[in-house]
C-alpha cells in the first residue's frame, strides 16, 4: 500500500525534467511526462528517471501530457520501489470507438478488427461467487451474459490520454500531492546503477531500467486479473463485481479460450498458460505471467517470467539490464500508443515473431541464475 507520510514531501521539477525530456526526444515529439520529484531524492535518480520517461517519449507520438510523481524514499525491509496509477472506467463501446479512432499501424487494424463485436464481450472466468461449478470454484466457465463486468473496461489514466478518453482525475490515494497520473516511488538503500550506458554494475540493479518498467505499468500495462486474484479467498465475489478488464486483458488469450465459440478473453486466476494475442488466439504472443496467489507467483499484469520477453517482464537481476523490447512496443501499440517510426521497425511481423519468441526460450536458462527481486507491485 502507497505510504502517506510522503505527502507534503514533494517538490515540482516539471520545468527541468520536461526540458531534458525535450532535448532527448526527436523535435516533433507529441507526448510530454511531466515529473514531480519527491523531497531528497538525489540529482542521479532524478537523472535517471528523465531518461527513463524519455524512453517512452521517443517511441510514441500521442499528444497527452501525463503529471508522474516520483523519486526516492525509505521503504520497507527488502523492498525495491512502490507505485501506483490513476486508472478510470469506460464502457466498452467507448473504448472501442476511440481505440478504433486511433489505429494508425497494422498491428492496431489487426487488434480492433478482432475485438468483440456489440457492446460486450465474453470470458472465461473463475473464482467467482456464481461459479456454476460452485461458488468459489477454481473452474473456469463461460461468462458472456453482457452483465457489468462483460461490458466495462478499466484503463489507465495516462493509456485513456492516449486514446482521447477523458479520465476521472486522482491522486492515487493521496500520494500525489495534485492530481496525477502515476506515483512511483524507490528505495533509497538498495544498491542501484543510475547509468546503464556503459552496462549495469554486477552489484546493483538497472534503476533507469525498472523506473521504465514501472511508467509502462502507468501507460496502461496492467491486468485486471490482479484484482480478481487478490479478492478470491475466504469471500468471494459474483461476476458481475469485476468491473476490471484492462485495455491490454482484451488481447489475453489462452488455448482453452481461443477455441470457445468466438473466441474469448482468458480473465481466470491460475497456472495455465495465457498469451498476448490481436487476432482472438489464433496466433499466440509472449506469455503473461498468472497472477501472485492464484497462479504462478507473479502478478498477471506482465510478461511471463525468465523468459526475456520485455521491459515489463516482473523480476530484475543484479547487473541486467532493462530495455524496451519489442513485445513490449507490439502491446502498447495494440491497446491505443501510436509507434513513432524507429519503434515501429522494432516490432516484428507474425511470422518472424514466433522465431524471436524461440530465441528467446533459448536464453531462458542462463537469465534465470541471475534473477532474484521482483520489479515493483502496481496498485
Amino acid at each position: 500500500m502507497i505510504k502517506k507520510s510522503i505527502l507534503g514531501r514533494v517538490i515540482r521539477s516539471a520545468v527541468a525534467a520536461s526540458a531534458l525530456i525535450a532535448a532527448a526526444s526527436p523535435a516533433n515529439a507529441a507526448l510530454t511526462i511531466n515529473l514531480t520529484f519527491i523531497a531528497g531524492t538525489s540529482v542521479q535518480a532524478q537523472n535517471a528517471f528523465t531518461a527513463a520517461a524519455a524512453r517512452w517519449t521517443n517511441a510514441f507520438t500521442d499528444t497527452a501530457t501525463l503529471e508522474l510523481t516520483v523519486g526516492t524514499g525509505t521503504l520497507g525491509a527488502g523492498i525495491l520501489a512502490q507505485a501506483g496509477s490513476a486508472r478510470s472506467s469506460f464502457s466498452y463501446s467507448a473504448f472501442k470507438t476511440a481505440l478504433t479512432a486511433d489505429a494508425t499501424s497494422a498491428t492496431d487494424a489487426t487488434a480492433v478488427s478482432n475485438l468483440a463485436s456489440g457492446s460486450s464481450f465474453g470470458m472465461l472466468l473463475n473464482y467467482t461467487a456464481d461459479n456454476p461449478n460452485g461458488a468459489g470454484s477454481p473452474t473456469a466457465y463461460l461468462d458472456n451474459n453482457g452483465s457489468a463486468n462483460n461490458s466495462t473496461v478499466r484503463i489507465t489514466n495516462a493509456n485513456a490520454k492516449a486514446l482521447g478518453l477523458a479520465p476521472t482525475l486522482s491522486t492515487v490515494g493521496g500520494a500525489c500531492a495534485a492530481a496525477c497520473d502515476a506515483f512511483i516511488q524507490f528505495s533509497n538503500t538498495l544498491p542501484f546503477d543510475f547509468d546503464p550506458t556503459n552496462g549495469v554494475n554486477s552489484g546493483e540493479y538497472d534503476f533507469e531500467g525498472i523506473a521504465t518498467h514501472e511508467i509502462g505499468h502507468a501507460l496502461g500495462f496492467i491486468s485486471g486479473v490482479d484484482v480478481l486474484d487478490g479478492n478470491s479467498g475466504a469471500t468471494f465475489f459474483n461476476s458481475d463485481q469485476f468491473t476490471f478488464v484492462s485495455s491490454l486483458d482484451l488481447f489475453r488469450f489462452s488455448t482453452a479460450s481461443a477455441a470457445t465459440a468466438g473466441g474469448v478473453i482468458d480473465w481466470t486466476a491460475s497456472t495455465g498458460a495465457k498469451f498476448f494475442s490481436i487476432d482472438r488466439g489464433v496466433t499466440s504472443g509472449p506469455g503473461f505471467s498468472t497472477g501472485q496467489t492464484k497462479g504462478d507467483g507473479r502478478q498477471a499484469s506482465h510478461w511471463k517470467d525468465n523468459l526475456g520477453l520485455g521491459v515489463m517482464d516482473p523480476t530484475a537481476g543484479l547487473g541486467e539490464t532493462l530495455t524496451i523490447g519489442a513485445n513490449d512496443l507490439k502491446a502498447f501499440d495494440a491497446i491505443g500508443w501510436n509507434l513513432r517510426g524507429a519503434a515501429v521497425a522494432a516490432v516484428p511481423e507474425p511470422g518472424t515473431w514466433m522465431m524471436m519468441l524461440a530465441g528467446f526460450g533459448l536464453v531462458g536458462g542462463a537469465m534465470r541464475r541471475r534473477r532474484s527481486v521482483q520489479i515493483a507491485a502496481t496498485v
